[in-house]
């Protein structure tokens, strides 16, 4: 099972910081959280939401292993 760790307003909006749930890649993964709460999916989607796999920035789909810990990061702003 991969470990989520949401951060800033996700995590506020989600109403937990980490979770242990069982996918393939980032994309099923996504599908799981999307199924469980709509509003959650969507914003893991939106524009700026930046995903680390193993405290690596991924684009697109990547796959994952048992142990990979996969973190959703909110957009930034400042300046």
């Amino acid at each position: 099972m991969a470990r989520v760790l949401l951060f800033g307003p996700l995590r506020d909006l989600a109403g937990w910081r980490e979770r242990r749930i069982e996918a393939a890649s980032v994309s099923a993964l996504c599908a799981v959280i999307g199924q469980e709460d709509a509003a959650l999916g969507e914003a893991l989607a939106g524009k700026g939401v930046q995903v680390a796999v193993d405290q690596a920035i991924v684009r697109g789909d990547a796959a994952l292993a048992d142990a990979s810990e996969v973190a959703f990061l909110p957009p930034m702003s400042g300046g």
